[in-house]
């Protein structure tokens, strides 16, 4: 079976393609910098240059490929929905090109909305897009990704974590190694069929008061975390450097999930992964810079 991944080198990706590595499969990692795959990797996989983004890259590159691991990637831009259309559009035309009977794509809890939660909404378009066509689609609803704790490193040292969410309202959290493996496991089983959601939803529910508790007593230091007003988050990423369209769209995927959201997808044996925040801390949070 021919495998490809996109985004190979990011969170979920580079775990996904060390998994079928070792599962015996040559996968097929599309990227948009080559140059950038590992070393150590490179007898073991191929590799193709294309932009998710970019539809004659996507299909020139995925040519006699069975099965492909999707990713609509998330890039700085000033209009991030339009990104994700593209990026549908590339997936479906490839689909369809091609013939691939199979996609396992990742996708996120609150997708089921379809509409208004910010970027979500453009995973949403995605699975919909998807759902249109005559293959098997699995549609990974990942929680919340333990590492999106590692997108502002410096408020992290300071011990300071902010949110726009009820600090007491529980939400799934979950290592992206899990997802790669919820992933890896879903490629390589030949006995599903049709179009399934599956929801990967971390070992537990957290509060972010939860995770400012064990953040504290694993990194030996205080870590508050502070609710704070839509319009102080929006500015703040502003003040980072986000245009206006992506700043709502992330703001979005918060306030859209907040007010009385509850996932489709129940928490189950089925949805629940094992690695714990504790662990994932104790292994990914080494840099001194965040830890000191």
């Amino acid at each position: 079976m021919r495998i490809a991944v996109t985004t190979p080198n990011g969170n979920v990706g580079h775990h996904l393609t060390r998994m079928l590595v070792r599962a015996g499969i040559r996968p097929l990692l599309l990227t948009r910098h080559p140059e950038q795959i590992a070393e150590e990797l490179l007898p073991h996989v191929d590799v193709a240059r294309a932009d998710s983004q970019k539809a004659d890259e996507v299909v020139a590159a995925t040519r006699g490929v069975d099965a492909i691991y999707w990713v609509d990637p998330s890039v700085m831009s000033d209009d991030p929905l339009a990104d994700y259309a593209r990026a549908t559009d590339a997936l479906v035309r490839a689909v369809v090109e091609n013939g691939i009977g199979r996609v396992v794509f990742q996708s996120s809890v609150g997708a089921e909305m379809r509409h208004g939660a910010g970027e979500i909404d453009g995973l949403a378009a995605t699975e919909v897009a998807l759902d249109a066509l005559d293959i098997d689609v699995t549609h990974l609803r990942c929680g919340y990704f333990f590492s999106n704790l590692l997108l502002d490193p410096e408020s992290l040292k300071a011990g300071r974590l902010t949110t726009v969410l009820p600090l007491d309202a529980p939400m799934a959290w979950v290592a992206p190694r899990d997802i790669a493996e919820v992933a890896g496991l879903t490629l390589l089983n030949r006995e599903w069929s049709g179009h399934r959601v599956q929801a990967v939803h971390g070992p537990e529910d957290l509060s972010w008061s939860q995770v400012a508790e064990i953040l504290t007593q694993e990194l030996l230091r205080d870590v508050a975390v502070e609710r704070i007003a839509d319009d102080e988050m929006r500015q703040g990423l502003l003040d980072a450097g986000m245009p206006d369209a992506m700043a709502g769209a992330v703001l979005g995927m918060s306030t859209g999930l907040r007010d009385g959201f509850v996932p489709e997808q129940k928490r189950t044996v089925v949805t629940t992964t094992p690695t714990g925040l504790r662990g994932w801390v104790r292994e990914e949070l080494t840099d001194e810079a965040v830890r000191s």
